[in-house]
């Protein structure tokens, strides 16, 4: 049962989704480089311009505020704890156990940003459309707004509200 429920969350987080977009996202990143230099490792040069390289697809692709991706210096500290083997290089699947850690926060919080936008905003809409109805003359007026109309304006509403939240951090 614990695992069952596990599963669910994990599902409902889209956490499967995220770690599938990580690993497609570090395996195109991780094969430019094994095509333009021939090497199957990415020394920590490489692997700082490879975190440059995935952080601007993260940016590309992904709904929210521009990301900052972390200092040479932060590379280079999380390079030691990724680097298995100790040759001061990262190989495939080190890289994307790496990517993976070092965008868990970004991913998680796109996805709980997506679920605010996507399920909890029309439905605030349609219960404020609703708890409307007895003002008088507001009440009215909010009443002949359809409800796709009235969703997608509060949704973009809140959409709004979280990008400045987000630009102010």
């Amino acid at each position: 049962m614990g695992q069952a429920w596990t599963d669910i969350r994990n599902k409902f987080h889209g956490r499967e989704l995220r770690e599938r977009q990580v690993k497609k996202i570090s395996d195109r990143v991780f094969n430019r480089f094994t095509a333009d230099t021939g090497k199957d490792y990415l020394s920590l040069e490489d692997l700082y311009i490879a975190v440059l390289l995935v952080f601007n697809d993260i940016n590309k692709h992904f709904p929210g505020p521009h990301t900052d991706p972390p200092s040479k210096q932060e590379v280079q500290e999380m390079m030691q704890t990724f680097d298995l083997n100790m040759d001061g290089q990262l190989d495939r699947e080190e890289f994307s156990q790496f990517t993976k850690k070092l965008t868990t926060h970004i991913m998680s919080r796109i996805s709980q940003n997506l679920i605010i936008a996507v399920v909890a905003a029309p439905l605030i809409a349609l219960m404020t459309k609703r708890a409307t109805e007895g003002v008088p003359r507001v009440g009215k007026v909010v009443q002949k707004i359809p409800n796709t109309v009235y969703a997608s304006v509060i949704t973009a509403a809140v959409v709004l509200i979280q990008k400045i939240n987000e630009s102010r951090e």
